[in-house]
């Protein structure tokens, strides 16, 4: 048969005169693309679950140029589309010197499937909407993001279509076991991600603009590693083994594969291999197993450079630490790696969390004295405290305390700057100079918002707290009340006064709301000009366009 794009393409790093595309085909072909002015880049498909997939690295692109590219499948044309009403699909290279060039990047996280798709009535889609916007005026810079940083829930496994659940009522009266609702395996995986991605504005937009993407905990199941004693749990499910391996093994191909840059790619052992082999199943299942069963450690965190921006994004979820009394967000070996990244030669340090640093106090306060609770000598305590972990979601960074004492100690020492200072660019008298900005960007929460760390020092490097979440979800209107409250003085009062009782001490910094929150479907852009940040956030109007819902710009 002949083949087709299932698929893509989707344009994911840009790095130099080099790029990657990334797609996925009906059956096993010779994918090559070529760019216009020049730039050329050529792979054959490799084989996972009966699936065929192809990154293809494209090299000799004209640096601070944009380029039309087209896609073939065994020499044969089938990108653009012949009958395409959407603008041609490009790659932006940077300039050879772009040290004074901006930077403007956009993101989100949580997004469900379009709204044919999905099983309930949500808010227009804020990706689709941006989309839309770019495709009116393709040529305006002033409107194409260097990069899309989606930060989580790309796909829900555990909150599935009505078309998705017709397919797994099929599968399940077939004998493949699992939840009438959920998906387990990676065929079933590859349904959510056809079903997303061939969106028509949203396929147009990835084909077009770069992007990074982490997950959360949705891409696996909801609360996934919550703690030690929800993993005990999950292991007796009958299905979760299966559900782990074609979790991890799909979102290593669908999203984790394009993180990584060519020079990364020419070294990643096991992508070698998978490129290597007839048939890649064996290698992806053994994989994901392995992971889960803490018999392989696997790096997720990936870091990247945008002119002078340094962009690191940061897995919350899969290796997280669980071990009562010592839970970490990262293991040493990656909370090393990552602290080495915030060394080196940059203006602006942006980081990617899936899940917020700074919350809303009251719920903050709420968390670390769950924290303290759980870990309690009594078992009757701990367990109750448990149980209210994983009923109420508590499990951000104010539940894991020592990653969030950590983080917030490394932006102090960074926006101090000063001789031994873990900063940047060396300064006169070997002191360092501090960045500009600390970002970090945030989603999971279900409503948008800006907030700013005080450190209570004359710190003049601003630490960001930049949440936007849902990009196409929502949140139920009886929880809204709740969730303003929680940015109270009063609630954040009351809560830490409970905190306080269990012996949980009080942060060494403070924080404040600056924008939001906003509990519509939002997008927003971070756009890093010389040493000047600005976010926006946007949210949908009922008739699928954007429109502004705050803009704060720092240093204020």
């Amino acid at each position: 048969m002949t083949a087709q794009l299932l698929i893509g393409p989707l344009l994911r790093r840009v790095a130099g005169d080099r790029a990657t595309i990334w797609v996925e085909t009906t059956e096993p072909a010779f994918v090559r693309v070529e760019a216009d002015g020049g730039g050329s880049g050529s792979a054959p498909t490799f084989t996972a679950y009966g699936h065929h997939y192809a990154l293809v690295v494209v090299e000799g692109l004209t640096r601070g140029s944009s380029s039309p590219y087209r896609v073939l499948l065994d020499d044969r044309p089938v990108w653009p589309p012949r009958d395409s009403e959407y603008p041609p699909s490009v790659i932006v290279t940077r300039p050879v010197d772009d040290r004074d060039a901006p930077v403007r990047l956009i993101f989100g996280s949580c997004r469900e499937g379009t709204p044919s798709s999905t099983a309930r009535k949500l808010p227009p889609d804020a990706l689709d909407a941006y989309a839309r916007r770019l495709i009116s005026d393709p040529a305006n810079p002033g409107l194409r993001p260097d990069l899309i940083v989606l930060l989580g829930d790309q796909v829900y496994a555990d909150n599935t279509s009505q078309k998705v659940r017709r397919f797994l009522k099929r599968r399940r009266a077939a004998g493949h076991q699992g939840p009438d609702d959920e998906v387990v395996t990676f065929e079933e995986y590859t349904k959510l991600y056809l079903e997303s991605w061939r969106d028509p504005e949203v396929r147009w937009l990835f084909s077009t603009v770069p992007s990074a993407m982490i997950f959360d905990d949705h891409e696996m199941i909801d609360d996934w590693n919550t703690s030690a004693s929800w993993r005990a749990d999950m292991a007796k499910q009958p299905w979760w083994d299966d559900r782990i391996t074609g979790g991890l093994a799909s979102y290593w191909v669908y999203q984790h594969l394009g993180n990584m840059s060519p020079d990364e790619l020419a070294t990643d052992h096991l992508f070698q291999k998978v490129t290597a082999t007839d048939d890649a199943t064996d290698l992806l299942h053994d994989f994901g197993w392995s992971i889960d069963h803490a018999e392989q450690q696997f790096q997720w965190s990936f870091a990247l450079d945008l002119g002078r921006t340094r962009v690191v994004v940061l897995d919350n979820r899969c290796s997280r630490v669980l071990t009562p009394g010592r839970r970490e967000m990262l293991p040493a070996s990656e909370w090393n790696w990552f602290v080495d990244q915030a060394h080196g030669d940059y203006d602006h340090l942006v980081i990617g969390s899936s899940l917020p640093w700074l919350m809303p106090p009251a719920i903050h306060h709420l968390e670390a004295w769950n924290e303290r609770t759980a870990d309690s000598s009594s078992p009757r305590v701990a367990a109750r405290a448990e149980k209210i972990r994983r009923a109420f979601d508590l499990e951000h960074w104010a539940a894991f305390t020592r990653s969030f004492d950590a983080l917030g100690e490394l932006f102090r020492r960074l926006g101090e700057g000063g001789t031994g200072a873990p900063g940047h660019r060396v300064g006169a008298g070997g002191a360092y100079a501090a960045p500009a900005s600390i970002s970090v960007l945030s989603g999971d929460v279900h409503h948008s918002y800006v907030a700013e760390a005080d450190f209570g020092s004359t710190m003049a490097t601003p630490v960001m707290q930049l949440t936007c979440s849902p990009v196409h979800n929502q949140v139920p209107a009886f929880m809204r009340p709740l969730m303003r409250f929680s940015w109270s003085r009063a609630a954040a009062r009351g809560v830490r006064g409970v905190a306080r009782s269990a012996g949980v001490r009080k942060p060494a910094w403070r924080w404040k709301r600056l924008a939001g929150p906003y509990f519509g479907n939002a997008v927003s852009t971070l756009d890093l000009t010389g040493p000047a940040a600005t976010v926006t956030i946007e949210g949908t109007e009922k008739d699928g366009t954007l429109f502004e819902v705050a803009s704060v710009r720092y240093p204020r």
